[in-house]
């Protein structure tokens, strides 16, 4: 074969390599492992896009979704309760809710095409942040006091069940409503004693406050069963695509794992997606979630789901008087998708 004959062919190989690679940067070329179109899906993270989020974020920039074939398009949620419209409404096809409010929201009527496909935390990260000075030390000391949080937020949602098990008088705390991204901001500028928060938002709280300690004040201190945020999508979605939440499913809990075993390099990645993201805030808060996610001790698979658990909170809430009778795991969890102990 002559010099030229080999070098056209050479060049041909290369070509066609290339073209069956794809552009690793085009989101519409093909996956790594397939030959096959990416797929789109659309994700809202649980509450704005704080380093609690950020795994969301290492998955797509570690290319953990592209591994399995998708496309997937983040953008910022704003708590449980909305999350939960806008799955049901068809904005997006997942999103992390707190599995106390969607408790509270299905046991009530509502939520009822949604369902559980991963836990994210073990236990519930939910609490009430106020500032050294504002006169919170303790749960008592909520009343008299006034409180921001958004109308959706399984943090107000759930403060009466709070209130009642910790003591507090609720009628005696006043709530204003809040956009999760002003929460921490009114609490730095007094013009709230406390906010809705997660346990993990203390670095981002105290960051903003600029010299000022937080309080926190955690939900789990008296409801120890109950998990944090889970990964929900719908009954359709789960019936009719269950493979492709399967990959979802697995590629997220990749960049958790991730998130939480690295967290300076997700605080960057987060900063990197999102410009107004302030990295160490966003990494202290993926070292706090750690023990949330993975507790000590445990050594479940991370994203596992205890249906038993989670009887014990239906019947914590409605011990509580926050939910009627007739609920029951196997209504919400779908054993099928969950990632196995």
């Amino acid at each position: 074969m002559s010099r030229l004959i080999r070098t056209v062919v050479a060049l041909a190989l290369t070509c066609t390599f290339i073209v069956a690679c794809g552009n690793p940067d085009n989101p519409q070329q093909t996956s790594t492992s397939s030959s096959k179109p990416l797929e789109k899906v659309t994700y809202l993270t649980s509450f704005g896009n704080f380093g609690r989020d950020a795994y969301a974020w290492v998955a797509k920039d570690k290319g953990f979704f592209r591994e399995v074939g998708l496309d997937v398009d983040i953008k910022p949620g704003s708590g449980t309760g909305d999350n939960i419209s806008k799955i049901e409404a068809g904005a997006a096809m997942f999103t992390p809710v707190d599995l106390t409010g969607l408790l509270l929201a299905r046991g009530n009527g509502g939520a009822e095409s949604i369902v559980v496909v991963a836990g994210i935390q073990q236990h519930t990260m939910a609490a009430l942040i106020s500032l050294q000075g504002n006169g919170i030390a303790t749960p008592k000391d909520l009343e008299g006091k006034t409180l921001a949080d958004s109308p959706g937020s399984v943090v107000r949602n759930l403060f009466p069940t709070y209130a009642k098990l910790a003591g507090i008088d609720a009628t005696k705390v006043t709530w204003v409503n809040g956009a999760p991204a002003n929460l921490i901001g009114l609490l730095a500028s007094g013009t709230v004693a406390g906010i809705g928060q997660f346990v993990v938002g203390e670095p981002t709280v105290e960051s903003v406050a600029k010299g000022r300690q937080a309080v926190v004040l955690p939900y789990s201190d008296v409801m120890n069963d109950l998990y944090g945020n889970v990964l929900v999508t719908t009954t359709k979605i789960a019936r009719e695509q269950p493979d492709l939440a399967k990959r979802f499913i697995a590629a997220l809990m990749k960049g958790l794992v991730h998130s939480i075993d690295n967290p300076d390099e997700t605080g960057q990645i987060l900063k990197k997606n999102v410009p107004a993201a302030v990295v160490a805030p966003a990494a202290a808060e993926c070292t706090l979630m750690s023990a949330f996610v993975r507790p000590e001790g445990s050594g479940n698979v991370v994203g596992t789901i205890d249906t038993k658990r989670v009887a014990r909170s239906i019947e914590l809430l409605q011990d509580a008087d926050a939910m009627p009778a007739g609920l029951t795991p196997d209504q919400l969890v779908s054993a099928d998708l969950t990632p196995k102990p």
